[in-house]
């Protein structure tokens, strides 16, 4: 597969940096507003003041994060139409309500209900600010759905028809749970999920290295690990199960994870690359590092399973493969080092100390970037790994592109760069001096004990068990 700085090429890499900084923060709105649901619901159920305080920190941090992903998503609207006008026309029947939907369903809900998180506690009480702070969140997977059923038509395409070139709906509910939707929701809000988690860890541990009797400090580290130990796991099955639906209607792109080139000798079974360098254009990999019948294990389920190589298809049908293998094993050698955080934090805290151990605090800090870093290298896989197609098997990348020439497009990538680094630079500036600030006691805009309107009984302010 040639590479050359062309308009096409240039088109591609400017779609994978746009789309790469957005994917981020749209996850992390998803990840936090459930995070913020679940604190407002302990603080209304148990009337202590420290869930509202870890409510009222991340609040600030989650509307930030919401507005960049609002913005950074228009950038991408307005890309279809400058570099991809071929496709948008061909599949503008499909997604174009796709899309729609999702505005109308999803970010006016949001939108809407956002206002009244931030500066109605005090005006509209406290159950119906839980109950816009649950809409919200509500309004994220709304959004993430009607997201993810288009970027899941597009891997493995269902219920169109073809008419004039054009991709036109003959059946919205095959488009809408075409094969691969149903794994890749419940991948992708895992991953949104751990990646918060994570985060949120981080960040109550960088203020207990200052002080380790800091409540909401405490709180966060405790929720985190928690959601980590149950999350991590449960994100390795709905992986394997993925794979299993990437196996059967995207054979190659697994291949490409794999680095299988040629066929395995019979009953050899296929191999756990845990390095290798893959090369193009001899079709072979270097210095490679394997266990046997590993492979075949996790592909297969079984001790001697084959998979399809990429010799079986034509050259014009295989991805990247570097890109798609090494990305791959990223992705999972992130996750291992997940549940071995959240495995060393559960036995922390069978000790009790969890809150008190200053070399577990900086892995923590450490891990706080862990998840979105695999989740960029996961979508690398799903996106890297469809190639040649937009539409997978149907509509090839390189006929999606518009009329526009190199100069054209090599002028907007540099001018999308200048400008990220500059807005998108200030905000990650903004957010990281909002996550250094430590948690008080009655975080600014605390209302009342909620036992005085809804009669629960007060908590004790005390540091958040472990």
């Amino acid at each position: 597969m040639g590479f050359s700085l062309d308009a096409y090429h240039l088109a591609r890499i400017q779609f994978a940096f746009t789309i790469g900084f957005h994917i981020l923060f749209p996850a992390c709105s998803i990840g936090l507003a459930a995070y913020l649901a679940v604190l407002e619901g302990l603080w209304l159920k148990t009337g202590r003041q420290v869930y509202f305080d870890v409510y009222q920190y991340w609040l600030k941090i989650f509307a930030v994060v919401f507005g960049i992903g609002v913005v950074s998503g228009l950038v991408m609207s307005y890309e279809f139409g400058t570099n991809w006008s071929r496709f948008a026309y061909k599949t503008a029947p499909i997604l174009g309500p796709l899309l729609g939907y999702e505005t109308m369903t999803a970010f006016f809900l949001e939108a809407g209900f956002l206002g009244v998180m931030l500066f109605g506690v005090k005006r509209v009480g406290k159950i119906r600010h839980f109950a816009a702070t649950c809409l919200v969140a509500i309004g994220t997977h709304i959004s993430a759905a009607w997201i993810l059923a288009s970027n899941s038509w597009m891997q493995t395409p269902a219920g169109y028809k073809i008419v004039d070139g054009r991709f036109f709906p003959a059946s919205w509910l095959h488009i809408i749970f075409n094969p691969s939707y149903p794994y890749r929701f419940v991948h992708m809000m895992g991953a949104a999920y751990l990646s918060v988690a994570l985060l949120v860890g981080a960040v109550g541990a960088f203020h207990l290295l200052r002080n380790t009797a800091l409540a909401p400090a405490r709180t966060m580290l405790s929720m985190s690990l928690w959601m980590v130990l149950c999350a991590a796991p449960l994100q390795v099955i709905a992986g394997d199960v993925q794979g299993d639906n990437t196996l059967h209607y995207q054979p190659q792109k697994v291949a490409a994870m794999e680095g299988d080139w040629r066929p395995t000798p019979k009953g050899a079974g296929e191999p756990l690359i845990l390095f290798a360098l893959p090369n193009q254009k001899t079709e072979t990999n270097a210095d490679t590092i394997a266990i046997p019948h590993i492979g075949s294990l996790y592909l297969t389920h079984s001790w001697s399973g084959t998979i399809k190589p990429l010799d079986a298809f034509p050259p014009t049908e295989i991805p990247n493969v570097p890109v798609v293998f090494f990305a791959f094993r990223f992705m999972v050698g992130l996750g291992m080092l997940m549940l071995a955080y959240a495995l060393t934090g559960a036995f922390l805290r069978w000790r009790r100390q969890a809150f008190a151990t200053a070399w577990f605090h900086k892995i923590a800090i450490a891990m706080g970037p862990a998840g979105f870093l695999a989740m960029l290298a996961g979508w690398t896989v799903t996106e890297a790994g469809r190639q040649p197609y937009a539409v997978y098997g149907l509509l090839r990348t390189a006929d999606s592109t518009s009329p526009i020439g190199t100069p054209g497009v090599a002028a907007s990538l540099v001018a999308f760069a200048l400008v990220y680094a500059l807005v998108f630079g200030a905000a990650l500036v903004f957010l990281l001096r909002l996550m250094a600030r430590p948690p008080q006691s009655n975080e600014t805009g605390v209302p009342p004990h909620p036992q005085r309107s809804a009669g629960l009984m007060p908590g004790p302010a005390l540091p958040a068990a472990e």
